[in-house]
Order: structure tokens, then sequence, then C-alpha cells
């Protein structure tokens, strides 16, 4: 199964966004913010990155940057999940190479058919 990278700040969304990924069969590593995901990536391949945006130390548009330039990551998926819905943040995202923009609070299904999409 694929692994699956979930990056937020908060404890109650990594536990909810882990439990519908893991119930759809995904194994799930999480991190605090994108500093931390950035450490855990150099250790691990995953499949697929799943950051929110707004977060202390590396937000989910700089952790898509420094993602992007590291050649291991060109093509990986990278979907920004994030209570931010503006035009101007999701061209921001799109520009740093984020694959996709899911707006909070998340549809549990939803969420299990983008990454489904995204990982064909």
């Amino acid at each position: 199964m694929p692994t699956i990278l979930i990056v937020d700040d908060s404890a109650s969304m990594r536990q909810m966004v882990a439990f519908t990924l893991k119930s759809a069969g995904y194994t799930v590593v999480d991190a605090v913010d994108g500093e931390d995901a950035y450490e855990k990536t150099s250790a691990t391949d995953f499949d697929l990155v799943l950051t929110d945006q707004n977060m202390p130390r590396l937000d989910g548009i700089g952790l898509t940057r420094k993602l992007r330039d590291n050649p291991k990551f060109k093509t990986t998926p990278i979907l920004i999940l994030s209570t931010e819905s503006s035009d101007s943040m999701k061209q921001a995202g799109r520009a740093a190479g984020a694959s996709g923009w899911l707006v909070k609070p998340f549809d549990p299904a939803k969420l299990i058919e983008v990454i489904k999409k995204v990982l064909r």
C-alpha cells in the first residue's frame, strides 16, 4: 500500500486525516510542521505528501518548494489541505508545485477519492 506523509500542526487534524487514510488501507507517517516533514523525507520515500498550509517553522507552500527542489520528490503528488481557500493562495500552491488544493473541513470520502486519482 502507498505510504502517505501527513503534515499538520494540529494534533486533532493529524489524527482525523490519519484515521481516514488508515481506514482506506494507506500507511501513514505524520509530521508536526514543514521542517519536521522535510527531515522525515530524508529517511523515507513517500508516495504522496498531504500538508497543511499555515504552520510554524515552514508552511505548506514552503515545504512544497523544498520538496520539489529535491530530485526524489520531483513527481511525488503533493496535496495541500488547508482552511485557506483564496484563489491567490491556490495559485501560489500551484506555482510552488502542489498537485492539488483541498479545503478544510474535509469530506473523508472526497479526500480518499482525490488521493486515489493523484496516485494513479
